[in-house]
């Protein structure tokens, strides 16, 4: 088990002529929570894409647990991507089913406990679900699993704030603690306390990559307040 859960090295990608990622140098423990922050556009999903194994990178070296994406990473990650993915007709069941042929590191229990408290049963179909209920039912099926990195894109957009705190909320209280969750966002001030580490990117480059803690103490202000600072003046 490699100390460093995520390694990149000068990773590159390039859509036709435009850099989406340029030359990202970054090293990510365990038993973090770590925010990748920056404005849309700015290569967050980009990143999230080449960590699952859904984009190869132009050049540079990515690895997750020692290892390139691939079969062994896909293993080990789990994916929430920034818009529904199951079809409308799957059934509760069918979900935790799914998953459960698929990851062995699934807990069927886990997850039919957290559809109880959302009210869902097992034989609901999500297209009798609000959008609201469908996100949160793929997030408990996404955090039902022991991984060791969770890659969770924009979880918290487009949702309520009574939503967010449940999410965020399920996120603190579900994930495997000896693992990693990574979350995209740009919704910086709802999601600043729970964060250990902050990655901010712009225009495919790293900015920043502290503790939150390092950011408070030698900044003297908030991740979020920081966060305007540079994405607001160019800095």
């Amino acid at each position: 088990m490699n100390e460093q859960l995520i390694v990149a090295r000068g990773l590159t990608k390039i859509y036709g002529n435009t850099p989406a990622l340029d030359h990202i140098d970054l090293s990510v423990g365990r038993g973090r929570i770590v925010g990748l922050l920056g404005p849309n556009g700015s290569g967050k999903t980009t990143f999230i894409k080449l960590l699952c194994g859904l984009l190869q990178p132009t050049m540079g070296l990515l690895t997750i647990d020692g290892h390139e994406p691939g079969v062994y990473t896909k293993s080990i990650i789990s994916y929430l991507p920034d818009r529904m993915y199951f079809a409308d007709w799957m059934k509760t069941c069918d979900l935790t089913d799914f998953f459960a042929d698929f990851y062995s590191d699934f807990d069927r229990a886990k997850a039919m406990e957290m559809f109880a408290a959302l009210g869902i049963g097992p034989n609901d179909r999500l297209k009798t679900m609000s959008k609201g209920t469908k996100e949160k039912a793929q997030l408990a099926i996404i955090m039902s699993r022991k991984a060791q990195l969770y890659l969770l894109d924009e979880p918290i957009a487009g949702v309520d704030p009574a939503a967010r705190d449940f999410i965020l909320n399920t996120i603190l209280t579900n994930y495997n603690e000896e693992g990693t969750v990574m979350l995209s966002t740009h919704l910086i001030s709802d999601i600043e306390r729970v964060l250990d580490e902050a990655i901010f990117l712009k225009q495919g480059k790293i900015m920043l990559h502290e503790t939150v803690d390092n950011i408070r103490e030698n900044e003297g202000k908030s991740v979020d307040q920081l966060f305007r600072e540079i994405f607001a003046y160019g800095i």
